[in-house]
C-alpha cells in the first residue's frame, strides 16, 4: 500500500521548506522550491565552484513523514538530464545523518522513479556513516532534495509527489 507524503499539486506543500546550499561552508551555490502553477513543485537554483562550493539543497520542515513498512520511496519527477539525491531524515536534528539515495530523471518527461530502501546510504556532510543504523521509514521526520558530484550549472528539477510505498 502506497502512502502519499507530499503532494506538490498543493502549493501550502512547499511552504517553510529551505535551502541548505554550501554557502554553509563558504559557497555561493543557490537553491530554493517553488509552487509552479501547473500543479507541481521545482526544486532549482545553480551550483557553483566556487570558494570550495559544489552542492544545493532544500529540506521540508518537521512533519510525520513515518510510514512503517515501507520498502522503498516514489517520486513522480521530470528532471534536466542531472543527477539528485533524496535524502531522508530520521532526526530532529539541524545536522545529523541523512539517508541518500541517487535518482537522474530523464529531462524534460515526467516519471515515477522507485527507490529501495536499500539504495539509501548514511550520510553525514558528504562523507558515509558505517556504523550507522539501517533507514527506518517509521521514523522519517524530514524529506530533501539535493544536487552535488560535480555537476555545476543550473538546475531544475520538477515535482509533483513523493511517496512511501
Amino acid at each position: 500500500m502506497s502512502r502519499r507524503l507530499i503532494d506538490f499539486e498543493i502549493p501550502a506543500s512547499v511552504a517553510r521548506w529551505s535551502a541548505i546550499d554550501d554557502a554553509v561552508m563558504g559557497g555561493v551555490s543557490r537553491s530554493g522550491l517553488h509552487h509552479d502553477v501547473a500543479g507541481h513543485a521545482v526544486f532549482s537554483g545553480v551550483v557553483s565552484f566556487e570558494r570550495n562550493g559544489g552542492f544545493a539543497s532544500v529540506r521540508s520542515p518537521l512533519l510525520e513523514l513515518g510510514a512503517p513498512g515501507a520498502t522503498a520511496y516514489v517520486l513522480e519527477v521530470a528532471g534536466d538530464g542531472k543527477t539528485y539525491k533524496l535524502n531522508l531524515r530520521t532526526d530532529d536534528a539541524f545536522d545529523g545523518i541523512n539517508y541518500q539515495a541517487a535518482l537522474a530523471p530523464p529531462a524534460q518527461r515526467w516519471t515515477q522513479i522507485s527507490l529501495a530502501l536499500a539504495d539509501f546510504r548514511p550520510r553525514w556532510r558528504g562523507r558515509t556513516v558505517p556504523d550507522a543504523p539501517p533507514l527506518d521509514p517509521a521514523k522519517v521526520r524530514r524529506i530533501g532534495l539535493m544536487i552535488a558530484d560535480r555537476q555545476a550549472g543550473p538546475f531544475v528539477l520538477a515535482i509533483r509527489s513523493i511517496s512511501a510505498a
